[in-house]
């Protein structure tokens, strides 16, 4: 699964606020936040709606391909 440091830093990369991955994600903002910062243990379907919207705009989480965390920018999928 992928990390709440690798959720950050893909964020950040592209310089989204939590709310435009919320938005982007049809999450709720509280549940961004919640994902974040490991308020509450993330269930496994908000963690794939936030993983999807990151992997189609070019991230590949290193935590799920290499065993390591951190992130990777391949380029947008097409």
């Amino acid at each position: 699964m992928i990390t709440q440091r690798e959720i950050r830093a893909a964020r950040n990369f592209f310089g989204w606020s939590r709310q435009e991955l919320a938005d982007q994600s049809g999450l709720s903002l509280n549940s961004i936040v919640r994902l974040e910062t490991g308020e509450v243990a993330a269930r496994t379907d908000t963690v794939m709606a936030v993983r999807k919207v990151f992997e189609r705009n070019g991230i590949l989480f290193l935590s799920l391909t290499e065993g390591e965390e951190g992130i990777r920018y391949r380029g947008k999928s097409r």
